[in-house]
């Protein structure tokens, strides 16, 4: 079977191209004909010069103005002409190509496409290809040409050729979906799906292509989803628990009362502890809405039951500081519980004091990482698990620990606003609750949207707040979604900004390539206020609480989902102080600054999050990153909202019948929600 060949059956894959596949996990061949692009160079139409926008790859034609000229040392020669159209003139560099003033010698109309950036003279196009005469440009407008994930010695030559080789021995006869139901939704069949998404002869193509396999991803999803709602339904409840006296007069000992909300999820929560089946409950939240809170009386409830609680933390650092908000606030009001922390960083000697105080039952609420469901744990009663939508808490989980004693509850936080229509569908598994009020205490965020020449000014005002002790983060948005251009787009720009900021103040980066432990180490440093500015890629998204950060500015804002930039933005004004979000646009079109002020008037998620889903078009897909949300390989829930409605209400319909289809589907543990 096709699907399950080794790669390297492929021709030209030898032992050592072999191993680079591995690296990205393409090991069989069915690896590789799903290893999606993860975007394409799109050749479109010419642009004026005076249209040209930082940060973008783009095409001009224009005629060339002036002398060509080379300069720079002998390893390093730049060669720089001028193109001018009726709109403006725009400067072109080139590395290393020399030879380029003799084949531009005689001037004329040329066609130029590659990266546009902002120096201190102006936009420049850097190492543009070159279509001279113009006329050969029309060879390659509106083609769409696959860009693959990437790692160092793998180039996306070396997998277009294999995708094709790959994809020439398909069984063009089979189709993995009823034919019935292809014809009901208008999807395009496998091997045309399979071919356009890798590689599309127009956009035309490439959005079919793209609808077929995203639904098929989302049933998949949704089908699966619902065999575990099945599953969880008759679970009995092992730990019956009731709400405790000490837990009334500790609310009531708190500074602040817990909101209507709040309240409102927390009897949802309970009733579902005292019911007759385990609970599997969603809390959706936005930020700073006060799911923690909520969390803890939960937790608190299952200690004063006699029962173990767990809490899962996505890193190190957060669950550090999840153990020291609870020890500190059990402190505070004198809540005689023994928490522990455990953490895969922590000794050997350490862990063993852990695991004994665990097992033993003296430890009542375990807050740590992936630790919690590793092998040498054993828990006396652990009756509730609370986690993040950031971990995948499947079945198997579940199972594990139900072998290491009961089966506990499961309460999911999620702070992505999900509109509720969706929510239902990808947490068809879960109970849902929504906390949609913010506490009355909190300073709203001051947002503004501004270009790029508005940067200096930004700089300026980051300064005078990092002089009044307040923090900053800068966020960078990965222009090509290859780690190395990550990590150097992110180094470069903080380099740039330790310049900028001056000696006295600490910038320092964070991507997606560091290791975890340097990670926790930036953060933590940053909690600490010993770096002042912090340069990052979207790996803050789910960071710890630094009540201290005021300051949240967004470059080229317009490359993320609004959803996503409302979950940038809650980094800051998590603390007394006015905290502010400044979006930075590299596009002066109207619709992107329509967009853009969604946020300037809401700091209302689940409001963004419907505004998105309803000016989302498919032509975003080459300009917008995805929601990240799910893992799906194709599939964006706000993207595909549609499409996503449309596979939940196929698999209403293929439950119905008992479909042959359903019976024979894998379970999709991979990508399935009860979430840990």
């Amino acid at each position: 079977m096709i699907d399950k060949t080794s790669i390297k059956e492929l021709k030209g894959v030898g032992e050592k191209t072999q191993k680079l596949f591995g690296k990205v996990g393409v090991d069989t061949v069915g690896d590789l004909i799903r290893y999606y692009p993860r975007g394409y160079d799109v050749y479109e139409d010419p642009v004026p010069v005076s249209e040209l926008e930082e940060g973008r790859t783009q095409t001009v034609s224009g005629a060339i103005y002036g002398r060509v000229q080379v300069s720079g040392t002998a390893k390093m020669q730049i060669t720089t002409l001028h193109v001018k159209d009726l709109t403006g003139t725009l400067k072109v560099v080139w590395f290393r190509m020399p030879f380029l003033r003799s084949t531009f010698a005689k001037g004329g109309a040329v066609t130029l496409r590659g990266r546009v950036v902002r120096k201190r003279d102006g936009l420049v196009m850097e190492h543009p290809e070159i279509f001279y005469p113009c006329e050969k440009y029309a060879d390659r407008l509106n083609t769409l040409q696959p860009l693959y994930g990437l790692t160092s010695g793998l180039t996306n030559n070396a997998v277009m050729k294999a995708v094709r080789q790959a994809l020439d021995g398909m069984d063009l006869a089979a189709d993995t979906l009823p034919g019935e139901l292809r014809l009901k939704y208008g999807l395009a069949e496998y091997n045309y799906a399979v071919q356009g998404i890798h590689f599309p002869e127009d956009k035309e193509v490439f959005y079919h292509a793209r609808e077929r396999l995203v639904f098929e991803e989302f049933l998949a999803f949704i089908l699966s989803i619902r065999k575990l709602k099945d599953k969880n339904e008759k679970l009995a409840n092992e730990y019956i628990m009731e709400m405790k006296p000490e837990t009334e007069t500790f609310l009531e000992s708190l500074p602040y009362r817990l909101t209507n909300a709040q309240q409102k999820v927390m009897e949802e929560i309970m009733r579902d502890m005292s019911g007759d089946t385990a609970m599997s409950r969603l809390v959706q939240g936005d930020v700073g809405s006060g799911k923690t809170i909520v969390a803890v009386l939960a937790l608190m409830t299952a200690a004063l039951n006699g029962y173990q609680g767990a809490m899962m933390a996505p890193t190190e650092v957060l669950a550090r500081q999840h153990y020291e908000s609870v020890t500190g606030l059990f402190g505070t009001y004198g809540i005689k519980i023994k928490v522990e922390l455990l953490t895969g960083s922590m000794t050997a000697k350490e862990k063993r004091r852990a695991y004994d105080r665990i097992e033993c039952g003296y430890a009542k609420i375990i807050i740590g990482t992936h630790a919690l469901i590793q092998g040498g744990v054993n828990y006396d009663c652990l009756a509730l698990v609370v986690t993040d939508e950031q971990h995948r808490f499947g079945v198997k989980q579940r199972e594990a620990f139900a072998r290491k004693g009961g089966v506990p509850h499961v309460l999911v936080m999620s702070a992505t606003p999900i509109p509720r229509t969706l929510a239902i569908i990808l947490y068809g598994d879960l109970d849902i609750s929504v906390i949609d009020e913010l506490p009355a205490n909190r300073l709203p965020i001051k947002n503004c949207v501004v270009d790029t020449g508005y940067r200096q000014t930004a700089y300026t005002f980051m300064k005078k707040q990092v002089a009044e002790g307040r923090q900053c983060y800068v966020i960078c948005p990965m222009v090509e979604e290859s780690e190395s251009i990550e990590a150097e787009n992110v180094i470069d720009y903080a380099s740039m900004l330790q310049g900028e900021m001056g000696a006295e103040i600490c910038v320092a980066y964070l991507h997606g390539k560091m290791r975890q432990a340097e990670k926790d180490d930036i953060m933590d440093r940053f909690g600490r206020n010993e770096i002042q500015i912090l340069v990052s890629t979207t790996v803050i998204e789910v960071g710890i609480d630094v009540p201290n950060a005021t300051v949240m500015m967004v470059e080229n804002s317009e490359r993320f989902g609004l959803a996503q930039l409302h979950q940038l933005r809650g980094r800051v004004g998590r603390g007394k102080h006015q905290s502010y979000c400044i979006f930075m646009s590299g596009s002066n079109s109207k619709e992107t600054k329509e967009r853009l002020n969604i946020l300037n008037r809401s700091n209302d998620g689940f409001k963004i999050a419907s505004e998105d889903l309803r000016i989302r078009g498919p032509g975003d897909l080459f300009g917008i990153r995805q929601s990240g949300l799910m893992d799906f390989r194709l599939g964006d829930v706000y993207q595909d909202a549609k499409i996503l409605q449309m596979a939940n209400e196929a698999a209403d319909e293929l439950l119905k019948t008992e479909n042959e289809w359903v019976k024979n589907l894998p379970d999709y543990e991979t990508t399935s929600s009860v979430i840990i």
